[in-house]
């Protein structure tokens, strides 16, 4: 098995997930490769590295790994996605912080958790995308244009809302004056979009949601809509400029820009553990269920 392992922070919170895990993979004997930022932080800030000289490092993936384990918390899962692309990996996270959507495994449960991939013990999530274009190009959006949570435009530079002139499939739908908009993927129905007010989307839906952030005319709602629309964003306000983001990466366009966004031509694959799922995620997120008259 060829597996890439990739993290973005090494402090104490993580090092002994690394450890535990860089040593599970070492007992296994599985062919593992370190993403090389991550691989020199751990380098810089401690010494564990050199009992793993065996393991190789990378800076691009290709179709001859089987496995993408993420070290941190849901960000480093959608930046982890950034290198997965459409090869089609499968991703797990390990999750080094809070209980987390996306990053499941505790560190208590590496090892098994190893293992029963190993053993195929696992289901596979497939997870839509969604793609961006605008007119004209933005060169900071050409090479990575895709985003697994959501796209989100919103204001800059000013504390006057924006209007986002919105349509659907070239249908117009509504201009939403507000502090900007998020299109979310059902994965990201948990994220920014949730606490904007919008919907839980389990993942397998096929359908996007349109969430105002903070509008100023209170009828504005959560819409859910078919994920095979197409949609169009033109943004207008006091400032010559405002801000798009795709997950965690922010580019700045000029008013008047096209966004156009629409479903991604392919997927990415999580891997779901047998003990796991999106509603026993939800459940503990939420805390639904119980009982907190005690």
């Amino acid at each position: 098995m060829k597996v890439a392992v990739f993290g973005r922070f090494y402090n104490k919170t993580t090092s002994a997930s690394v450890l535990t895990l860089f040593n599970y993979l070492l007992k296994k004997s599985i062919d593992a490769y370190i993403e090389t930022e991550f691989y020199n932080l751990i380098k810089n800030n401690s010494t564990i590295i050199k009992d793993f000289e065996s393991f190789k490092t990378f800076d691009t993936l290709d179709d001859s790994f089987d496995l993408f384990i993420s070290v941190g918390g849901d960000g480093t899962i959608l930046r982890a996605s950034t290198f997965v692309k459409d090869i089609n990996i499968p991703i797990i996270g390990i999750n080094t912080g809070r209980l987390g959507f996306l990053a499941t495994i505790q560190v208590n449960e590496i090892e098994n958790a190893i293992q029963d991939i190993i053993d195929g013990n696992y289901r596979i999530s497939e997870r839509s995308l969604l793609a961006v274009e605008t007119i004209p190009e933005n060169d900071n959006l050409k090479s990575l244009n895709f985003a697994l949570n959501e796209v989100a435009v919103s204001r800059k530079n000013t504390t006057s809302m924006i209007t986002v002139e919105t349509h659907l499939d070239g249908e117009y739908l509504t201009s939403y004056w507000s502090d900007g908009l998020i299109v979310s993927t059902p994965t990201g129905s948990t994220g920014y979009s949730l606490s904007c007010g919008g919907p839980v989307i389990t993942p397998g839906a096929n359908s996007l949601v349109l969430t105002p952030i903070a509008p100023h005319n209170l009828s504005a709602r959560p819409l859910v809509i078919p994920d095979s629309t197409e949609i169009q964003l033109k943004v207008d306000g006091r400032e010559e400029q405002h801000l798009v983001s795709l997950d965690s990466r922010i580019a700045t366009l000029d008013n008047g820009t096209v966004i156009k966004i629409k479903k991604a031509p392919f997927k990415i694959k999580m891997i779901d553990l047998l003990n796991e799922s999106f509603l026993v995620t939800l459940r503990k997120k939420l805390l639904w269920g119980e009982d907190k008259r005690n």
